[in-house]
């Protein structure tokens, strides 16, 4: 029974990730253009490493562990700053819902190294339910025109965010790889100050050139909301779903995000998706029903 509640938190944990990051897609779209990505992702790192910080302080979590090979942060986090510095380079030409189709192909990327690095295994079941939730985000995606579906031609902005997202679908089976026991807030803050570390090194050019003060406040609004909802939240979500879910499990959640961009496009500028799209969501609802019923993937419990 414990077992069982642990996959469904980590179920549960994972569909409020895919809500909170879809939202990224919308604000980044509307950002890109008016700053570096190096600088804006310096920038947010910088504030969740202070919010999940002082979260880590606040609740006293225990740090015992987290000095230990600290190459491990350095990669986690090198990983992270690569797949936000090119989503937001790639929705400087990308439309969102464009982009949210790119997302939708880590689940089987993330199958593929939770293979190489645990030896996580997928049924025929999950593998089915993949695919379904494939389909599904496809109809979403092109708006049940098949016509535009046949017509898709992978523009720049979606060819830099695809390496993105692989290196995303790296990362997920990389947390469970590399933790060795530390509280999901502890390790989240090290990989956060970590990828701060990276990518001021690595804009430090652009973080000085920007105007802070003359930027526009979509910006701002950007800059908050990736900070403490789509990096400080996501990212505890995910080391939690991480640590009680095969990585294919986990990353098969992005199928939702393109149907949560849809909903985002909805609210900031009221576009009504045709009644059609809707049966795409239910398809991967459906996909997704079928991974929560799924409980044979056997997942090998090898460390470094």
């Amino acid at each position: 029974m414990t077992r069982l509640n642990d996959n469904l938190r980590g179920h549960l944990a994972m569909l409020c990730f895919s809500a909170l990051i879809a939202g990224s897609f919308s604000l980044g779209s509307r950002s890109a253009s008016f700053i570096d990505p190096g600088a804006l992702n310096a920038a947010r790192f910088a504030l969740a490493a202070a919010i999940t910080g002082s979260m880590a302080l606040a609740t006293r979590a225990k740090w015992k562990g987290a000095y230990q090979a600290p190459w491990r942060f350095a990669v986690l986090g090198l990983l992270l700053a690569l797949y936000f510095v090119l989503m937001f380079e790639g929705l400087k030409t990308a439309a969102p819902v464009s982009a949210a189709s790119v997302f939708t192909l880590t689940p089987l990327m993330a199958a593929g190294f939770g293979w190489l690095l645990m030896r996580q295994r997928m049924t025929g079941r999950m593998a089915f339910a993949l695919v379904l939730g494939g389909i599904g985000a496809l109809w979403v995606i092109f708006r049940a025109d098949w016509q535009a579906l046949l017509a898709f031609n992978v523009g720049r902005g979606e060819f830099i965010y695809f390496w993105g997202c692989a290196a995303h679908a790296l990362y997920t089976p990389m947390i469970r790889y590399l933790n060795r026991g530390e509280p999901a807030i502890v390790f989240t803050f090290a990989i956060m100050s970590a990828g701060c570390l990276i990518l001021t090194g690595w804009s430090w050019p652009a973080i000085a050139a920007t105007d802070w003060t003359s930027l526009p406040a979509i910006v701002w609004i950007t800059l908050v909301y990736v900070a403490v909802f789509a990096s400080g939240v996501t990212f505890l979500l995910l080391q939690y779903a991480s640590m009680r879910l095969p990585a294919a499990k986990v990353m098969a959640y992005t199928y939702l995000t393109p149907s949560w961009v849809l909903l985002w496009e909805l609210a900031l500028a009221r576009t009504v998706p045709p009644l059609m799209v809707l049966i795409g969501m239910g398809i991967t609802l459906v996909a997704l029903w079928l991974l929560l019923e799924d409980s044979a993937a056997k997942v090998s419990p090898s460390k470094p």
